[in-house]
């Protein structure tokens, strides 16, 4: 359970990365070659620097296994982070 919004929006984050890794992997296998990371879009701006900031601050200490997760799909150039604000999304 999340205690805050910020914290479900990098649970969110987390899994989606998740998903991109395991999609880009099936591609590679299929013989699909990706060379331009996939956009992650969220409507948070703090949370995308949180994962995107290597150093930990003592309010983000909670949410650090997702955002190593997340740091270390965007620093291997597998995801990139786009904000697009809440009334711009679709599925909101």
């Amino acid at each position: 359970m999340s205690r805050s919004s910020a914290e479900a929006e990098c649970r969110a984050m987390a899994h989606t990365a998740c998903e991109i890794v395991w999609l880009k992997n099936l591609l590679i296998e299929l013989g699909f070659k990706q060379p331009i990371p996939m956009s992650m879009h969220c409507d948070n701006q703090h949370v995308i620097y949180v994962a995107q900031n290597p150093v930990f601050h003592e309010r983000t200490k909670h949410i650090e296994v997702n955002n190593h997760f997340v740091r270390d799909a965007w620093t291997t150039k597998v995801v990139m982070f786009q904000f697009t604000p809440s009334s711009k999304q679709l599925a909101d």
